[in-house]
């Protein structure tokens, strides 16, 4: 009988593949549970991990169980209480219930029974990005050398053993046997036909000289026959391995955000919210994408991260602005033949009349046609305004690739965010 024995180290004793099993297995609560804490974070603890609770009711499992079945009679002695054929009350509940969870108890013994456990950052993250990709990410020219895959490139006489190939260098070795012990076979065989000739001879006329040295020729082939080693350095053949240049899927996201003076601050950290999910969102996937953060009011500019998320700028609205600073950034650092581009805008939809229009023009004429994906978000409960309606006829003019949603209050950042960047089937 064998037994195997699994000595892999878990983290306080855990078994960590039970732990995915059940994380599998829960996934539905789970993500409900997670999706509840992300509407409920701050930007600052937007990373951290998550304690989880899911009602008993939902782990528990069916048994079956032995019935009483049939029909008895109970004998109680001392009973004044009761006569036969009246039924028995149940027994009231105790004072803090059977198993309800520490909190959820009442007065009465009566709870909701819950089992909590915690996500680790990375088991968060991980549920928060379920299903999620950047749309129409295409491979691109080859812009990297150094951006290659290692690919098999035929066979080679030289090689780490790693990268032997053991049929090639047994079939290698079985043709320089054949080859090598050939002619030693013919010899072997003409040297015994001679000896067995010279002993058919009758005794008068056999030559003992000849037969003696027919015999040490016949000795001397037999151990060069098996001196021929069964594989030599000669025969071993490796698997030889180049590094072939990849096309390049390289992408780069503009985070364009209003900071104008009619973002008041309930829409910018509503903002700053949907921009950071979207930060750990490439972060956390992709490796090869660039971010680039663009704050706009009359004028816009490209800043870092840590102006981008916590800069108090501000002033009035022009749109226009940093869509034309966008477009400037593209030619001059981000050609459309070798980057896929995306662009995420969230504004509250105020600007200049006149404006809007410009914005149209600049997307469709000038942007679009180099973008894979564009997404606008709408910070506002109350009407759209023109902005909206321009942005319409773009989505119209490029069905596939601009997406446009309102965002009324915290609660709408993720569901929003997942609806944009969901994962699309795959034409």
């Amino acid at each position: 009988m064998s037994y195997f024995i699994d000595r892999r180290l878990n983290a306080r004793h855990k078994s960590e593949v039970n732990r995915q099993r059940f994380l599998d297995r829960y996934r539905t609560h789970i993500k409900r549970s997670v999706e509840e804490a992300v509407n409920r974070r701050s930007i600052t603890d937007m990373e951290r991990g998550e304690k989880v609770s899911i009602p008993s009711r939902d782990i528990s499992e069916p048994v079956f169980q032995h019935g009483q079945g049939g029909q008895r009679t109970i004998v109680s002695p001392g009973n004044k209480e009761f006569v036969e054929g009246d039924r028995l009350r149940r027994p009231g509940g105790g004072g803090g219930g059977g198993g309800a969870g520490e909190g959820n108890a009442s007065n009465q013994g009566e709870g909701t029974d819950e089992f909590a456990f915690s996500l680790t950052r990375e088991e968060f993250l991980d549920f928060v990005f379920d299903g999620l990709e950047l749309p129409h990410l295409e491979r691109k020219q080859l812009v990297d050398v150094e951006e290659v895959r290692p690919v098999r490139a035929g066979i080679s006489r030289e090689g780490v053993p790693a990268r032997m190939n053991i049929v090639r260098s047994m079939r290698e070795a079985q043709a320089r046997r054949i080859a090598m012990r050939a002619p030693i076979r013919r010899a072997l065989r003409e040297a015994m036909e001679a000896l067995e000739a010279e002993e058919r001879k009758d005794p008068v006329l056999r030559n003992p000289a000849r037969i003696a040295e027919l015999k040490t020729e016949i000795e001397r082939l037999e151990k060069r026959l098996e001196s021929v080693p069964f594989i030599d350095t000669y025969d071993l053949r490796y698997n030889n391995l180049i590094n072939q240049p990849q096309p390049s899927n390289k992408a780069v996201m503009f985070c364009v955000m209003d900071v104008s003076g009619s973002m008041t601050q309930s829409h910018k950290d509503i903002a700053k919210r949907f921009f950071l999910l979207l930060y750990l969102f490439l972060e956390r996937n992709y490796e090869k994408v660039e971010l680039v953060f663009v704050r706009h009011h009359t004028a816009a500019k490209e800043v870092d991260e840590e102006e981008f998320f916590y800069s108090r700028e501000t002033g009035g609205t022009i749109v226009s602005s940093a869509l034309s600073l966008v477009d400037e950034i593209i030619q001059d650092r981000y050609p459309a033949a070798q980057w896929n581009l995306y662009v995420a805008q969230a504004s509250d939809g105020d600007n200049w009349d006149d404006d809007s229009t410009t914005c149209r023009k600049l997307l469709a004429q000038s942007l679009m046609p180099r973008l894979q994906y564009y997404t606008y978000v709408e910070i506002t409960p109350h009407a759209h305004q023109a902005l909206w309606e321009e942005y319409e006829s773009v989505q119209a003019e490029f069905p596939e690739r601009f997406a446009m949603r309102q965002i009324v209050e915290a609660g709408d950042i993720y569901p929003v965010f997942r609806e944009l960047f969901r994962r699309r089937a795959k034409q």
